[in-house]
């Protein structure tokens, strides 16, 4: 049985409209360093965003949102916060920002497999109720 490693995580959330303080949850960021992993889970439903600002521009979120993945992942086309250290990318991540992408408080948890942990704070936080619904 692995040993359990400790991990820092964010919620990456969908503010349409910033004046109202609602969002919707659009993915995980988790980092570990012991394992040296840095992971981003993204998917929002468009139906949930709609709700909110019906005249959300989806694509314009979606493109946001993979840009969180590109420094993640260190992808050149994530430009220069992509080549920072992991330690360093997740920090700039989960910095607190006022726009239509925002991030939760950090959390921390325990894990055996922080990709597996990733993708269960993903099924439990962001993809609440699925079925039938569009993601962007």
């Amino acid at each position: 049985m692995p040993a359990r490693v400790s991990f820092d995580y964010a919620v990456l959330r969908v503010v349409p409209r910033v004046e109202r303080e609602e969002f919707v949850n659009a993915g995980v960021v988790l980092f570990c360093p012991e394992r040296n992993f840095l992971g981003v889970r993204i998917g929002v439903e468009e139906q949930r965003l709609r709700a909110l600002h019906p005249s959300v521009d989806a694509g314009l979120v979606a493109e946001r949102l993979e840009a969180f993945r590109k420094v993640a992942e260190g992808l050149a086309d994530g430009g220069p916060i992509a080549r920072l250290s992991k330690r360093e990318r997740f920090h700039w991540i989960v910095s607190p920002r006022s726009t239509v992408i925002q991030v939760s408080p950090v959390h921390g948890g325990l894990c055996e497999s922080p990709e597996r942990g990733l993708d269960e704070l993903f099924r439990q936080l962001v993809l609440v109720n699925v079925s039938g619904a569009e993601s962007v």
